[in-house]
């Protein structure tokens, strides 16, 4: 590959690495690694290798607890485990920004650029359904692949858009305890992953990235709380992109600080030397810059990174929760890894007045009705089972007008409360927009006007006065949550059948009912103990629900 490495390319990485310049170069013939990393919504890394054969041959990377290399053979995309999204398919030093990120349970977390969506499923792990992830990318088609990998690990608190940063910092204006901006860039630490990102090069000129990572970088500073924590990452080595864009932005943010990233094998320091020569940064500001993190691909095995955490100076924010340890009000602008500036006490009763007052009357209007309609859904009981109370009074028509009043709210309160433990208890808002029925993290601002993908976790949709749950429904229960279920091995011929979109046959005896629960009905069909879809059994047969996007191509 050497040979195709544009010649200003290398020119400049030889000023700039000096005599580690050889072996940067002699990086690009040497075999690249693959990584992926366990999704810890459903499983650990331990119970992930007592279940995997391939799990032998892995190794962990040291930078990510959930992270393992695999062999490049081991076609780990190809295995039953990948569709029951036990784990995400990721370059080992793109999992870096996350852990830097440091993202505790309960937080409001923004991931800017998100798409493909590996960062995002990786920060949902961190969150464990509490908090609430908003993940967004500009570019309409990359947010279908996004959409669908958070629902593929089972992400229940996120909400997912399609919109320029600008236009979400409006209503998200100072909200975000954390902000990860994986920043679009010229790539150049993905020549050796991708000899096509070479070519690209050419046509996305550093000078043109430079202008949009300086525009993201201010937007993402307005939506950050006082006492937040934001990581600027990008996969390229030029120091425009990189050094000089952190120094920009301290330069014109005073109130943010570098705050230094811990160092593992193979991590090197950033450059303030690199910073270039008209920055308007005092000395120890600039020389914070040494606290950022460089990858480069001759010292670990994994292509090559920048990343740059930064806090915001200022106050605290309450939220409901656990009491987590958050960056407080830093009076020095390089804090040491490890460190925090204060711990937080989260109350649930005083955040939740405090949130409530951000949102606005007629919204707060809106969500009271939609509690109050599940509250009378809940205590009445009238129209719990529609059918069943009209059949019992002998009013067969009217039951069918009935069904027809019933919102798709009612529809899935009717549906969860038959075939899931506990549902109507699950934390959020229950929203539909037209058919499609959500449930979303609470106290969210308002989204009206953005350009929606998932308003949350979708659950299913209203046709034709009956519930049709969607796969992400699936996908984000655990086996113990579905009133009707069955579990096949991974190397069993019926897990294959099914991923495959066949109808499958079986015994009663093989369904795990909970307790007065009938046979026929929706079944979640599961693989090692880890939902795959839908089924729908009836005298035997199991009539196949998986989506055909989802199937096993």
């Amino acid at each position: 590959m050497i040979g195709n490495l544009p010649r200003n390319f290398t020119d400049k990485m030889e000023k700039i690495l000096g005599e580690e310049f050889d072996k940067f170069m002699s990086s690009y013939d040497a075999p690249r690694v693959y990584g992926l990393r366990i999704n810890r919504l459903k499983l650990d890394v331990e119970q992930w290798k007592e279940l995997a054969p391939m799990s032998a041959g892995t190794r962990p990377i040291p930078w990510t607890p959930d992270g393992l290399y695999y062999a490049e053979g081991a076609r780990p995309g190809k295995h039953p485990h990948y569709h029951a999204g036990l784990y995400y398919i990721q370059e080992p030093s793109a999992m870096a920004p996350v852990e830097l990120l440091d993202v505790q349970p309960g937080q409001r977390v923004l991931d800017l650029c998100a798409a493909p969506g590996g960062k995002s499923t990786q920060i949902a792990a961190k969150l464990q359904g509490k908090g609430v992830l908003v993940a967004n990318d500009n570019a309409r088609e990359r947010t279908k692949v996004l959409a669908k990998n958070i629902e593929l690990a089972g992400v229940r608190n996120a909400v997912v858009l399609n919109e320029e940063p600008e236009a979400i910092a409006g209503p998200f204006s100072q909200w975000f305890d954390r902000i990860l901006i994986d920043a679009p860039c010229s790539g150049e630490g993905m020549f050796r992953k991708d000899e096509t990102m070479i070519t690209e090069w050419e046509k996305h000129s550093i000078a043109r990235c430079s202008v949009m990572q300086h525009d993201i970088l201010r937007t993402a500073a307005a939506m950050l709380v006082p006492g937040g924590r934001m990581v600027y990452s990008t996969c390229t080595f030029s120091p425009e992109e990189n050094e000089q864009q952190i120094a920009r932005f301290l330069s014109e943010h005073p109130d943010f600080y570098v705050i230094a990233a811990p160092f593992h094998d193979g991590w090197a320091a950033g450059r303030a030397d690199l910073a270039g020569e008209n920055t308007m940064l005092g000395d120890e500001r600039l020389q914070s810059i040494n606290g950022t993190v460089r990858l480069w691909p001759h010292r670990l095995d994994g292509e090559g990174h920048y990343a740059a955490v930064l806090g915001r100076s200022g106050g605290e924010r309450e939220i409901s929760g656990s009491s987590v340890e958050v960056l407080a009000a830093a009076t020095q602008p390089h804090m040491q890894a490890g460190q925090t500036a204060g711990r937080l006490k989260r109350n649930a009763s005083s955040s939740a007045g405090k949130q409530r007052e951000k949102i606005p009357d007629a919204r707060e209007e809106r969500r009271a009705a939609k509690r109050q309609t599940r509250q009378d859904w809940l205590s009445a009981g009238v129209e719990r089972n529609v059918k069943k109370r009209i059949a019992a009074q002998g009013r067969d028509g009217a039951a069918a007008h009935a069904q027809q009043e019933a919102s798709p709210e009612q529809l899935w309160y009717q549906f969860a409360e038959q075939f899931a433990v506990n549902a109507l208890s699950w934390p959020g808002v229950v929203v539909a927009f037209g058919s499609r029925v959500y449930i979303q993290p609470a106290d969210l601002p308002s989204l009206d006007g953005l350009r929606v993908v998932r308003a949350g976790w979708y659950v299913g949709e209203a046709v034709k006065n009956r519930f049709e749950p969607s796969h992400p429904l699936a996908m984000g229960l655990a086996q113990e949550e579905a009133v009707r279920s069955m579990n096949w091995r991974s190397d069993d011929e019926q897990t294959l059948r099914f991923l495959k979109g066949e109808t499958l046959f079986a015994a009663e005896s093989e369904i795990k009912l909970q307790p007065g629960a009938s046979t026929n009905g929706y079944v979640l069909i599961c693989t090692d103990g880890f939902p795959i879809g839908w089924g729908k059994y009836a005298s035997g047969m199991i009539k196949n629900e998986l989506p055909a996007g989802w199937r096993w191509m």
